[in-house]
């Protein structure tokens, strides 16, 4: 992730540390806050392929990536506010995925599908 990434889940950290508090009441509005930016990244989804018949399309891809980011940087904070460096914490969660994740070519899935089916061909 990008230095400004870093910059942003440490100054927002420090501001919610100086303004709220570092108690477990605040770690868990902090945790929560996930919870809540997921729910909006789960709404402009739904927003995105106009599944509410009563409002039909009222988001985009792009706003449905912006929440999802939202997500990311609540999480990484979160994490910060619970005492651990969000990177590394971050790096060892992207290790073990790699080590679940199969390793040969046959496995591997087409991302331009959009449907997660096997490559054909190389």
């Amino acid at each position: 992730m990008a230095e400004t990434t870093w910059e942003a889940v440490a100054a927002s950290t420090s501001w919610l540390d100086n303004s709220n508090g570092t108690g477990d009441h605040e770690l868990t509005c902090r945790i929560l806050k996930v919870t809540e930016e997921a729910g909006e990244a789960a709404a402009a989804w739904i927003g995105a392929l106009g599944r509410n018949p009563r409002k039909g399309v009222t988001h985009t891809r792009e706003q449905t990536a912006a929440e999802l980011a939202d997500v990311v940087i609540s999480s990484l904070v979160a994490i910060s506010s619970l005492g651990f460096d969000p990177q590394d914490t971050v790096d060892e969660c992207a290790r073990k995925v790699l080590g679940r994740l199969p390793s040969g070519e046959d496995d591997r899935r087409d991302p331009s599908t959009g449907d997660g089916s096997r490559r054909t061909g190389s």
